[in-house]
C-alpha cells in the first residue's frame, strides 16, 4: 500500500518547487536526486509536445482548449497520451505530463519534465482520485520523499497524439525528447510525430 504521509516542511518544497513549473531555458543534464534527471530550464509542455508528438504551444493548461478539433480528447489514459492539469495556486500554469504505462483502472505511470523543478522523472505512478473515476482529480508521485503526495490536482483529462505509442518508443524517445525541449523552436514538428509518421 502507498504512504500518503506528506510533512508540511516538505509540502513548502513542492509549492516552490512548482511555482514555476511550466518556465523554459536550457542547460545539459546532471544526475540529481529523488530519482530523476537534473535537466535546468526543462519545462514540462515542450517536453510532453517533444515526446507526445502533440504539437500544442503555451501553457499547458491550455492545451485542452486548443487540442478541440485537433486531437481527440478522453477521460481514459492511453499510452503516449497527455494528462493536462488545471491551473490551481500550486500550478499556476497548469502541469502536462506523458503517460508511460498503465496501471490499473485508477492508476498510471506518466513520464514529466519540471514536477519536481528542473528535473525529468520517468515512470511516476499518478492515481485518479476523483468521485465518479473520471481522471478529474489526481494524485501524483513525490520524488522527493518517495511517496504519493497528499494533495489532489484537479484536471481536464487525456489528449490523445494522432499516432498512438508503444511503451518501448517512449522509453526509447524520452531523453531526445529532453534535449529538444530545452532547444525547441515554435512550428517546428514534434519528433516522434516524424518518426511515426514516416512509418505510416
Amino acid at each position: 500500500m502507498v504512504s500518503t504521509h506528506f510533512p508540511t516542511r516538505v509540502a513548502f518544497v513542492l509549492l516552490a518547487g512548482l511555482v514555476s513549473a511550466c518556465a523554459g531555458g536550457s542547460h545539459a543534464p546532471t544526475a540529481s536526486t529523488g530519482g530523476g534527471v537534473s535537466y535546468p530550464g526543462i519545462a514540462c509542455a515542450p517536453f510532453a509536445r517533444e515526446l507526445s508528438g502533440i504539437a500544442l504551444y503555451g501553457d499547458a493548461a491550455s492545451w485542452w482548449d486548443q487540442a478541440e478539433g485537433r486531437y481527440a480528447k478522453a477521460d481514459r489514459p492511453q499510452l503516449g497520451s497527455a494528462l493536462v492539469f488545471r491551473r490551481e495556486s500550486r500550478l499556476p500554469s497548469g502541469h502536462v505530463s506523458v503517460v508511460s504505462r498503465l496501471l490499473g483502472p485508477r492508476q498510471i505511470q506518466v513520464t514529466q519534465a519540471n514536477w519536481v523543478a528542473g528535473q525529468l522523472n520517468e515512470d511516476q505512478l499518478v492515481v485518479d482520485v476523483s468521485e465518479r473515476n473520471d481522471w478529474t482529480e489526481v494524485r501524483v508521485w513525490w520524488p522527493p520523499i518517495d511517496q504519493l503526495g497528499s494533495h489532489g490536482y484537479p484536471t481536464y483529462g487525456f489528449i490523445r497524439p494522432l499516432v498512438p505509442a508503444t511503451r518501448e518508443e517512449i522509453v526509447r524517445a524520452t531523453p531526445t525528447a529532453a534535449q529538444l525541449a530545452l532547444t525547441s523552436n515554435v512550428g517546428r514538428p514534434a519528433p516522434r510525430a516524424r518518426l511515426l509518421a514516416s512509418r505510416q
